[in-house]
C-alpha cells in the first residue's frame, strides 16, 4: 500500500549524559539524509519545558527525529542506506533503544 506522505517520529532513549554527543554525530548525518531522494523533513528535537498542561514529563536522555517521507519505498531505503549504517555504528554505545511510529496522513489512508 503506497501513500502519498510517510511521517516518522523516532524515539531514541541514550545513555545518561551522552546526548551532545549523539546529536554531534546526528549533525554529522543530517546533509546526508537530506540528500536523500524522498526526504521531505528530517531533523532531531528534545523536550522542552513548556509548562503546556498535559505535557509528558521532560526527557532529558531523549532525542526525538521527526521526519516526512514521499513514500514507504524511500522510507524503506533511507533505512538501507550506507550512510545510516555507518551513523549506526557510530551512536550505538549512545542508545539503549529505538522506537518508530510511522504514521500516513488521514486523508492519505485509502478508504
Amino acid at each position: 500500500m503506497e501513500f502519498i506522505l510517510i511521517h516518522v517520529i523516532a524515539a531514541i532513549e541514550l545513555h545518561p549524559g551522552t546526548r551532545d554527543r549523539f546529536l554531534r554525530e546526528f549533525a554529522r548525518l543530517e546533509p546526508e539524509v537530506h540528500a536523500e531522494v524522498g526526504c521531505i523533513e528530517y531533523g532531531a528535537a528534545v523536550d522542552l519545558v513548556s509548562g503546556v498542561p498535559g505535557q509528558v514529563p521532560v526527557r532529558p536522555d531523549v532525542v526525538t527525529v521527526v521526519e516526512t517521507w514521499s513514500s514507504i519505498e524511500t522510507l524503506a531505503a533511507h533505512g538501507a542506506a550506507p550512510h545510516m549504517q555507518a551513523y549506526r555504528e557510530r551512536v550505538r554505545d549512545f542508545v539503549i533503544r529505538v522506537t518508530l511510529q510511522v504514521l500516513a496522513p488521514v486523508n492519505a489512508v485509502p478508504a
